[in-house]
């Protein structure tokens, strides 16, 4: 690969996908959709210890790029579009509106009942 390709989606799919054939995840229980689920838990939870034990940014930045590497893989076991995807959420979001919860700001689609 090359690394001054590396902001391309399309290189880190590559990259993930090499590590999942290099592990052969396919036929080993490595693409398995409630094992992938787990693992993204299990890496929310390293996130949240980074913010809520005060770690370094760096560290956070890591676990954080390990979700990531893990949603790329999970698009490929489920064989979905990840970049596709994020594009068309993104517009529904840019649509919706905002709202101060709870001191914070919340983007959602907010339903009066």
């Amino acid at each position: 690969m090359n690394m001054t390709d590396t902001d391309s989606y399309r290189n880190m799919l590559a990259a993930v996908q090499a590590f999942h054939d290099k592990h052969d995840f396919r036929n080993t229980g490595g693409e398995e959709l409630a094992y992938r689920v787990a693992l993204m838990a299990e890496e929310l939870g390293e996130i949240s210890a980074c913010v809520t034990k005060g770690k370094e940014r760096e560290q956070l930045a890591e676990e954080c790029a390990d979700l990531f590497i893990l949603l790329v893989g999970t698009a490929i076991a489920a064989g979905f579009d990840l970049d596709g995807e994020f594009w068309k959420k993104m517009q529904k979001l840019d649509a919706r509106d905002s709202r101060m919860i709870g001191g914070r700001i919340r983007v959602s689609e907010f339903r009066d009942s």
